[in-house]
């Protein structure tokens, strides 16, 4: 599970900008619009709860939040219909992508994917072509100030947990998908500040390549991010502390 502190770092740095973009916002209300397709109370769809969440924690408004429960419950008749799509392919030096996406026109978001794979000398797959090399897992990271790590560890343990690491960013906690219901109830109920809880793809099994090739793949998974229907991109790339420094570099 190497390169999961580093690809935290990547994101908190990419905030900032993506933020000036809107483009965070746009992304928020649509994971709060599919998710409260299960039920519009955050205090009964724990799906829900985690994404207002999210939404708060990066200034969303809650007239913002509120409009996009709405559209997910169908109080609202705006007429746009999101869905899920994931997309794989692959990007420079034969790298693995998954792209989640969510979008009221798959037409237009598999071009743009397209467009930007293919520009970068990568290419778009079909379905299956790269998901074997990443296995699903529940992931949480839970930070702020006087963390008790050893309570952390227990509880995840007591609740399904695979895996429970300290790191710089915070307690990172691993575990099938099926417990990922019981250890949100769970950190909740104890009042634990949880930072992200996703399902995520992890790489099997990663790749090494030299400072230059892996910017040059990061540069192409900053493209893919800054469509405002991509989600999440997933890849097999194992990012070195060389290229996190010169990553920095470039900021």
């Amino acid at each position: 599970m190497s390169g999961h502190s580093h690809w935290a770092t990547i994101k908190r740095k990419k905030g900032a900008g993506d933020a000036k973009r809107g483009q965070v916002f746009t992304k928020l209300a649509k994971e709060i619009t599919l998710a409260a397709r299960e039920g519009g109370d955050p205090t009964m769809n724990f799906k829900l709860r985690i994404c207002v969440d999210k939404a708060r924690s990066n200034n969303m408004p809650k007239d913002s939040i509120d409009r996009a429960i709405k559209r997910g419950t169908g109080e609202s008749k705006d007429g746009f219909v999101f869905e899920d799509v994931m997309y794989e392919g692959y990007g420079p030096k034969g790298v693995a992508f998954i792209i989640e996406c969510v979008t009221e026109n798959k037409n237009r978001t598999v071009a743009e994917v397209r467009h930007a794979l293919s520009r970068s000398g990568g290419s778009l797959g079909e379905s299956g072509s790269v998901a074997w090399q990443f296995s699903r897992k529940a992931y949480f990271l839970i930070s702020g100030e006087k963390l008790d790590f050893d309570k952390v560890f227990e509880l995840g343990l007591e609740k399904g947990a695979d895996d429970v690491q300290e790191t710089e960013d915070g307690i990172e906690v691993f575990a099938g998908v099926e417990n990922f219901k019981a250890l949100s109830d769970a950190f909740y109920a104890a009042n634990l500040p949880i930072s992200e809880a996703e399902i995520r793809y992890f790489p099997n099994q990663e790749m090494d390549l030299s400072t230059e090739e892996t910017l040059q793949v990061l540069r192409v998974v900053d493209s893919l991010e800054e469509l405002d229907d991509v989600q999440q991109v997933y890849h097999n790339l194992n990012v070195s502390d060389e290229a996190m420094a010169a990553l920095e570099g470039e900021e």
